[in-house]
This record gives C-alpha cells, sequence and structure tokens, in this order.
C-alpha cells in the first residue's frame, strides 16, 4: 500500500526530529520547498537544516510526541509536544540545563510525496520564559 500523506507527515516528525536521520530531511523537502517556523522562512532543505540545528543546539535531548494528526488532500496537520533540557545558548539565552516543555502544531503540505510547504506555530515566548524564569 503506498505511504500516505499522514504517513508522511508522521515519519518526518519521528525521522527528521526523534531519530536525527539527516538523509530524511533531504528526501523529504522539495529543493524550493518553503518552511514557514517561528522567527524565520527557510528554502529548502539546506535552510531548513540550519534552523533545525539552531534548536537542535539548545535543546540536544529534544523529543517530540505526536498528540494528534489530521489530514485532507494534500495537506497534514500534527499537533505535538516536547520534552527537553536547555543545554546550549543558540536561542540568545544562555544555557540554563532547565528541563521544559512546550506544545505546537505543524502543517505540511505535500506535492508528488515531497514537502513544500510547511508552517509551524508554537508558543516561543512561553519556551522564553522557562527559559529565563529564575
Amino acid at each position: 500500500m503506498p505511504e500516505s500523506n499522514r504517513d508522511r507527515a508522521l515519519r518526518w516528525m519521528r525521522e527528521v526530529w526523534n531519530d536525527r536521520r539527516e538523509a530524511t530531511i533531504d528526501e523529504m523537502i522539495a529543493p524550493d520547498g518553503v518552511g514557514h517556523m517561528e522567527g524565520v522562512v527557510t528554502r529548502g532543505p539546506d535552510g531548513f537544516r540550519e534552523a533545525r540545528a539552531g534548536l537542535l543546539g539548545a535543546f540536544p535531548d529534544l523529543r517530540i510526541t505526536v498528540i494528534a494528526a489530521v489530514a485532507e488532500g494534500d495537506s497534514v496537520v500534527v499537533r505535538w509536544s516536547v520534552e527537553a533540557t536547555h543545554l546550549g545558548g543558540h536561542l540568545g539565552v544562555p544555557a540554563t540545563n532547565r528541563k521544559v516543555t512546550f506544545r505546537g502544531m505543524t502543517w505540511l503540505r505535500f506535492e508528488n510525496g515531497r514537502i513544500v510547504e510547511g508552517w509551524d506555530s508554537w508558543n516561543l515566548g512561553g519556551l522564553l520564559e522557562q527559559l529565563k524564569a529564575s
């Protein structure tokens, strides 16, 4: 049975974020794919890889748990939560060694089995408040 867009989106979350599979980025993002992330727009696999490296640099143990995924046509929305430890200063905040949690959603649009556009929405302000809390 062919892989559905929902299956692709779940594989993206698992392999790119939890398994840290670099090859999946090149396989799944179209060369001209656009990512609308919190505070940055990425273009193509290399642009996404750079933004991802910043987040993983701050939270090298980041783990995503998928809560739900809904697919319709060429779009899939994934609701997720993250648990991580702030071990690096890549977000402009020195490492705090604090454990953090945050939730968000990712909306992916596929063409020919590849991601051509994606939107991430999560509470970056709330995350930064967790890091700055005394």
